[in-house]
Formats: C-alpha cells, sequence, structure tokens
C-alpha cells in the first residue's frame, strides 16, 4: 500500500500573513516584494490563551484622570531640524531619515550629533555602512569634531546594544537600518524580516530608556521607504530629505509626526563644509534684473511658510506637427490644462508654439495656487510683454477661466508685502481675461498697442498674437475711430500703470 507524502511546508508572507503552496517572489496579498518566507508550520490565530491581570500602574482609568502634560522637548541644535520636528526632539522618540543615496542624510545627521555634543548631551553614532575613518574625515571636514560624541562601525544589533550599555549616551543615531542585521532573524541584512527585528529592537530600548533614536532608512526606485510598511508604523517621525543633484538647496519634510504637525518644511543648502541652514530662503527661488517677458512670481505655502516663486515661460513659433510642451518644476497636467484655458476662455493661439514652463531654483510647485502665475508668464512669453516686478498672483485657475481662491491668502499676502510686492493678483480680479487686461496681456489690446508703437518696436512681431479663439486673422492697424483704446503708445503705458494701481491690494 503506498504511503502518503506529507504535504509541503507552506510558504507565508511575512508583512500580512498570507499562505502559499509553492514560493513567489510578491505577495498576493499584501504586493510586497521579497516578504514570502517558507514557514515550518501553518500559520493562524491562537484560540487558547490565559488572561494576565495589569498591574496597579497599568490598570486602565478613566480618560478624565490622565494627565495631558506635554513631553519635554531638546533642541537638536538645528532650527530648521526642530521646525519640521515640531519644536525639538521628545525624549524616547523614534525618528526615521530617509531620503536617495547621497543626499545628505548621513551629512545631516552628523551636524545634529556635533551640535547636540557641543550643548552637552553625550551621542553614540553607529555608522553601519562606513568606516570610523571615513566619518572622522567628513566630520574634520564640516568640523563636528567634540569628545562627547562616540562613534562606533557596527553591523551586528547585539554589539550595538553593547555600545549603548557602556556609553549611555542621551542620543543614538543608526546609519543605517538596512545595513544592521540581528542573530535572531534569518536572512541577510536589509530583509525584511531582519529591517523589522532590528527596528523593532531599537525602538524597545527608546522607549524603556527614555532615549531618542534617530534610524536612517534606504529608499526604492520609485522613492518609498525600502524593507517593509511596519517600519513606517513603528516609528514616531518620518522624515524625507529631498533635493535636486544640478542644485544645493536641499528640504526635510514630516511625512508623519506624533508630536507635532506634518506640514512643515526645512530648508539647507549643501556646501564645501557641510550643510547650512537657510531660515529665509525666499530669494533663492527669484532672478535678479529688470521685468523680462515670460516671467511671473506666485507666492507658494510650504508647510507653514510662505515662498514666493519665480515662474518663466517661453513659447516660440513651432513648425514641427505636434508642439513641444516641456515643464520643468510644475506638473505637465496642470500646464496643458492652463494651455488650453488660456486659448478657449481668453483666445490665446498656442496650439501652433512650442511652449516651455519652468520654476527658478529646481523648486517644485505641486498646489493649484500657481495656476494663474502659470497662466500670466505663458500670455507675457506670448504677447512679448513683461510684467512689472511689484505684481504677483496667485489663484486656482477653472476650466471656465474664473480665479478661484487660495488657502492661506492672508499669510501669502503678508509674505509678499513683507518683499516688496505691492500688489496681489488673486481670485478678486474675478477671472483670467480681467486679469490679462488689467496687466496689458489681453491678445487683441498687446497686438494694437505693438501697431500703435509701430517703428519703434524691436524684436519679432508675431502677426497670430491677435488671432481669436476661433482663428480669425490678426487685426490690422486700426484707425482712431475703431481703436478700442484711441491712445499712443505713451498714453498706454499710462493707462497700464492706472489699472495696476487699481488692482487689490495695489
Amino acid at each position: 500500500m503506498a504511503t502518503r507524502r506529507p504535504a509541503p511546508s507552506p510558504f507565508r508572507c511575512t508583512e500580512c500573513g498570507w499562505t502559499t503552496a509553492k514560493w513567489v517572489g510578491r505577495c498576493a496579498e499584501c504586493q510586497q516584494w521579497g516578504t514570502v518566507v517558507e514557514a515550518a508550520q501553518q500559520t493562524g490565530v491562537l484560540r487558547n490563551f490565559s488572561a494576565v491581570a495589569p498591574t496597579a500602574e497599568r490598570a486602565a482609568r478613566p480618560i478624565t484622570q490622565f494627565t495631558t502634560a506635554e513631553s519635554p522637548r531638546r533642541p537638536s541644535g538645528v532650527s530648521e531640524f526642530d521646525r519640521v520636528l515640531g519644536g525639538g526632539i521628545v525624549p524616547g522618540a523614534a525618528i526615521l531619515l530617509s531620503g536617495e543615496p547621497g543626499v545628505g542624510k548621513s551629512t545631516l545627521l552628523l551636524e545634529v550629533a556635533a551640535r547636540a555634543a557641543r550643548d552637552g548631551y553625550r551621542v553614540l553614532y553607529v555608522s553601519a555602512e562606513e568606516s570610523t575613518a571615513q566619518v572622522r574625515l567628513r566630520a574634520e571636514r564640516t568640523g563636528a569634531m567634540h569628545d562627547e560624541l562616540y562613534l562606533a562601525s557596527e553591523t551586528d544589533l547585539a554589539t550595538v546594544i553593547g555600545h549603548i550599555d557602556e556609553v549611555k549616551p542621551s542620543l543614538l543615531i543608526v546609519d543605517s537600518v538596512q545595513t544592521v542585521s540581528s542573530s535572531l532573524s534569518e536572512g541577510l541584512a536589509g530583509h525584511p524580516s531582519q529591517v523589522r527585528e532590528v527596528a523593532a529592537t531599537l525602538i524597545r530600548i527608546a522607549k524603556e530608556r527614555d532615549l531618542p533614536v534617530m534610524i536612517v532608512g534606504h529608499v526604492t526606485k520609485d522613492g518609498s521607504i525600502a524593507g517593509p510598511r511596519l517600519l513606517e508604523h513603528l516609528v514616531d517621525v518620518v522624515c524625507h530629505f529631498e533635493g535636486d543633484r544640478q542644485t544645493s538647496l536641499r528640504f526635510v519634510r514630516a511625512l508623519k509626526n506624533r508630536f507635532g504637525p506634518t506640514d512643515e518644511v526645512g530648508c539647507f543648502e549643501m556646501t564645501g563644509d557641510g550643510i547650512s541652514e537657510v531660515p529665509d530662503p525666499s530669494g533663492l527661488f527669484l532672478s535678479k534684473g529688470d521685468p523680462v517677458s515670460g516671467t511671473c512670481v506666485t507666492v507658494a505655502v510650504e508647510g507653514r511658510r510662505a515662498l514666493p516663486v519665480e515662474i518663466q515661460a517661453l513659447v516660440i513659433p513651432s513648425s514641427a506637427p505636434n508642439p513641444r510642451r516641456v515643464v520643468n518644476g510644475v506638473e505637465s497636467s496642470r500646464v496643458a490644462m492652463i494651455l488650453a484655458v488660456l486659448e478657449r476662455r481668453a483666445g490665446l493661439r498656442v496650439t501652433d508654439r512650442d511652449v516651455y514652463v519652468s520654476t527658478v531654483g529646481g523648486m517644485k510647485l505641486t498646489e493649484p495656487a500657481a495656476d494663474l502665475a502659470i497662466a500670466l508668464a505663458i500670455a507675457s512669453a506670448a504677447t512679448d510683454r513683461a510684467i512689472r516686478h511689484e505684481v504677483a498672483a496667485v489663484g486656482e485657475l477653472s476650466l471656465t477661466g474664473e480665479i478661484r481662491p487660495v488657502a492661506q491668502l492672508s499669510q501669502r499676502r503678508t509674505e509678499a508685502g513683507r518683499l516688496g510686492y505691492s500688489g496681489l493678483i488673486d481670485a478678486g480680479v474675478k477671472n483670467l481675461t480681467s486679469a490679462l487686461e488689467r496687466l496689458g496681456l489681453e491678445p487683441r489690446a498687446a497686438a494694437a498697442a505693438d501697431e500703435r508703437a509701430g517703428s519703434g518696436r524691436t524684436g519679432p512681431r508675431r502677426s497670430d498674437a491677435g488671432s481669436s479663439s476661433e482663428g480669425r486673422p490678426a487685426r490690422q492697424r486700426p484707425d482712431a475711430d475703431d481703436d478700442p483704446y484711441g491712445e499712443s503708445a505713451a498714453a498706454a503705458a499710462r493707462r497700464y500703470d492706472t489699472e495696476i494701481a487699481e488692482l487689490p491690494g495695489f
């Protein structure tokens, strides 16, 4: 009689517990890669257990009997980093800092460690990626040398705990969690089970000893934090360090914060001597010089900070069947929508032209409050008429051409006034056509003014600048009777100044 072969051991996902009869690279339940491992026995819910009576200290009490005293915060020494953390470092907090390779995570944390050591706190910096000599070279370059800053290069979790017991630090920094391994878990360093075990152990030590722990986390190709999603749930604060390799500006954003807001952003600048704070980054996103066509300033809000950002546009004729649309720092879909609104609602023909839109200083704009400034910059480039320096625009643009109000308008207006912008074009202008007319960028009026300027005009002249949305040809030079304004070029300039003065806030 043939004997029945034992059922093979199933495979189980270490993230969600999903089981399968054969190994797969990706979990079909939680869609995580590399989390399916062989399990010795079937997983299930433990149905038989004994109740444990809580101690007097851990007994449940009415919520009104608990105090609301806030945990004391300790400044990290870097004010921009404290802004993101919500005011400082909370004892026992677990802080995860992620970012692209080479963006400056280790440099920032080494600066935080050095300043904390100068303030009298003992800091243990565990580098699992670099040797102590490499960290020492960077510390000498950035001026992060101090006797209270202890350095160790370890990849074993048990040895790291031994360093903690021996040094007894007031701040622990581990760089990084993906390179530390534990003998209690299977797999190589960086495996989801290893990351979970190392992070859980460090966080338990942080809570038991009121020791703040800063952990560096790697990111994947799509920018998310590598390892199990549980890592982000275990820690108290998740910060993301971002920046462009072509620019020296860096931003730290809080994606999760149990002790403060998640809408703050810290600004830093990478220099040859390390990383430095930028407490007032307003001038980094503005160009200097005389007014030039194709530029408009908007006031963006990053967290609770209002930043003026200059948007530049370039519109040139195209002979290609499909004109190019190139954007940098703004969303291409929003620029496409704004171009459609400009042509349909304002009569600005751009279907046969190449359009380039970019921000100054590598700033990235995602909020719809920049729609109006993008539209005005494109209209200024298409009509070759510059917008004055003291003009800024904030507003969301609808498909009907209406300018909608935006959030935190008072804060934007205050920042614009502080920087010398005497007027802010916003929803008070009602619609896009009115805004273009007030600034002298309305296609038909701009074409008429160009014709009146006549021989005094230099540069290329666009015969289609006055074409309407129905494709009618451009207007010829108007006579005094049919001129919509009936004025000379000098009078047009005076009218432009008068209409600017009538804008809200001027």
